[in-house]
Order: structure tokens, then sequence, then C-alpha cells
């Protein structure tokens, strides 16, 4: 495979992985808003959800929908869940961080089933 073959494969997913960022600033900025009360967190939070929407859409055209959007929710779920003592009174126990492990594990099996080699038919790996 060449570099530019490789390179049109990661891009979508770079795609992806910027939009499951702009998710945990999403979740983020929503919990910071209070409610939406809170103007500057509110704004935030806007900008947040179309910049993660836009991104995800971009990479949906390459990759497959089921794969794509679980591999956006988890790391929106893994981010906002570690991030989110960082910025609020919230607490990670350890039993919190074994699931979020899973979580990751699961984001990374999904993203190594997307791969070229796994998509081959029997007859292709055979021949």
């Amino acid at each position: 495979m060449t570099t530019t073959a490789n390179t049109r494969k990661a891009g979508p997913w770079l795609v992806l992985l910027l939009a499951g960022a702009f998710e945990v600033g999403y979740a983020l900025s929503v919990a910071g808003s209070e409610g939406f009360t809170i103007l500057g967190w509110s704004i935030s939070a806007a900008i947040f959800f179309l910049l993660t929407l836009f991104c995800l859409s971009v990479a949906l055209k390459a990759i497959d929908v089921g794969i794509g959007y679980a591999v956006w929710a988890g790391i929106g779920a893994v981010g906002a869940a570690l991030l989110g003592p960082v910025f609020f009174d919230e607490v990670l126990s350890p039993v919190r961080a074994s699931w979020l492990a899973v979580i990751i594990g699961g984001v990374v099996w999904l993203k190594l089933a997307d791969s070229p080699r796994s998509r081959r038919s029997p007859a292709e790996v055979t021949a």
C-alpha cells in the first residue's frame, strides 16, 4: 500500500478522533453550563456541538456508521469520565476506571475490525 493510500485510510480516522475530542468538549461544556444557565459554558457547548457533528459527518463518509458512531461515543464517554474530575466535583473510582478500560479496549478492537486485512473474504485470504 502506498503512502497516499495510507493517508486516505488514516484521514477519516483522524477526523473521527477530532470529532471525539470535540464531543468531550461538548459534554464538559454542557455539564459546566448547569442546564444552559451559564452563558459562557452554553456558548462553548453550542460551538463544540456543531464541531463534533461536522467532523463526525465528514468521518462517516469513509467509515461504516456503526463503527464510527461507536468509536465517537466511546471517545466522548471516556474523555468526559476522565476529565470530569479535573473540571468538576466528580470522582473516578477504580471500578469506573476498570469499565472505562473495557470501553477503550472495545474502541481499539472496533478500529482493528475496520482494517483492510479483516475485511478480506475467505477466498482472498487463501489466495
